[in-house]
C-alpha cells in the first residue's frame, strides 16, 4: 500500500504538464487530490467528479485565491497532508529587453504563489506532520541566461523553503523541493517573451525529454520517502556540481548551451 493512501494531497497548477501528471499519479496511489488552476473549465474536463477529487479555480498569484483554495480543501476533507507547490511559468528574453512586468509576474506565480499556499496550509500541515513540496528547477541553483526572472523566482523559492525547513525542524513537518530538469510539459510553450506574450512554441525537442508521468512518479516517490531535495537528470546534477566547484567554467558552459538552443536570444 502506498504511503499516500487516503492522504489529502493538494496540488497547484493541476491542469497540464507535471501538475496533471502528479494529480493522476496521486489518485492512482489512493490519495484524495485537490487541484487548482486558472481555467475552471479545463479542470472540469480533465477530472471526473469524485469523492476523491476537488477542483478549484484559483490564480496562485492572488493571495485571496490561495486562501479560498486551501479553505475549500479543509472544508471537504478537514486536513492537508501534502502540499505540492507546482504552479509556475517560465520566460525567454534578455534582461535588457524584457518588460519589468514579466519579471513581476514570474515572481508572483512561482514564488509568492508557493508562499501564499504554504502559509494557509501550514496550520493543518503542522497537525498532520505533513509534507511541503515545491517544484523548483536547476535555475534555482544556477542562474540561466535569458531567464533572469525565472532564475530569480526559483532561487527565492529554494531560499524560502530552506529557511522554513530549518524553522520546522522539530515539528515533524517535512520540507523539500524537486528540480526536474528538462521535462516534457507546456511550460516552454507558455513561457513569456520580452513583452509578456506566450512564446507559443518550445525551443527543445520535447519527445527527447523525460515525460511528465515519469517525473510525477519520481516526485511522489521522493515525497513518500521524505527526501531532502531531488535533482532528477544527469545534466542537472552536472550543472549543480560544476557551478559549486568551478563557477567560472560553469558560466562558459551554460552560456554555450543556451547560445546553441533554437532561436536563442543570446545571438542578438
Amino acid at each position: 500500500m502506498s504511503v499516500l493512501q487516503d492522504k489529502v494531497v493538494v496540488i497547484t497548477g493541476g491542469s497540464s504538464g507535471i501538475g496533471k501528471a502528479l494529480a493522476d499519479a496521486a489518485l492512482s496511489r489512493g490519495a484524495c487530490v485537490a487541484v487548482c488552476a486558472r481555467n475552471a473549465d479545463k479542470l472540469a474536463a480533465l477530472f471526473a467528479p469524485s469523492d476523491k477529487v476537488l477542483c478549484v479555480k484559483a490564480d496562485v498569484s492572488i493571495e485571496d485565491d490561495c486562501k479560498v483554495f486551501v479553505d475549500a480543501v479543509l472544508q471537504k476533507w478537514g486536513r492537508v497532508d501534502v502540499l505540492i507547490n507546482n504552479a509556475g511559468i517560465s520566460m525567454r528574453a534578455l534582461f535588457e529587453e524584457v518588460d519589468i512586468a514579466v519579471l513581476k509576474e514570474l515572481m508572483d506565480i512561482n514564488f509568492w504563489g508557493a508562499v501564499y499556499c504554504t502559509k494557509y496550509a501550514l496550520p493543518s500541515l503542522l497537525k498532520q506532520k505533513g509534507v511541503v513540496t515545491a517544484i523548483s528547477s536547476i535555475a534555482g541553483y544556477r542562474g540561466l541566461p535569458a531567464r533572469t526572472g525565472y532564475s530569480a523566482s526559483k532561487f527565492a523559492l529554494q531560499g524560502f523553503l530552506e529557511a522554513l525547513r530549518t524553522e520546522l525542524l522539530r515539528t515533524g513537518v517535512h520540507v523539500m523541493w524537486v528540480s526536474p530538469g528538462f521535462t516534457s510539459s507546456n511550460i516552454r510553450n507558455a513561457a513569456r517573451s520580452s513583452n509578456g506574450t506566450s512564446q507559443g512554441e518550445t525551443p527543445l525537442d520535447e519527445s527527447k525529454l523525460m515525460s511528465a508521468e515519469e517525473c510525477a512518479s519520481r516526485i511522489l516517490n521522493a515525497i513518500e520517502t521524505r527526501k531532502r531535495t531531488v535533482v532528477m537528470t544527469r545534466q542537472g546534477k552536472l550543472a549543480v556540481w560544476l557551478n559549486k566547484l568551478f563557477p567560472s567554467f560553469a558560466d562558459k558552459m551554460v552560456y554555450k548551451h543556451f547560445l546553441n538552443e533554437r532561436d536563442s536570444p543570446l545571438r542578438k
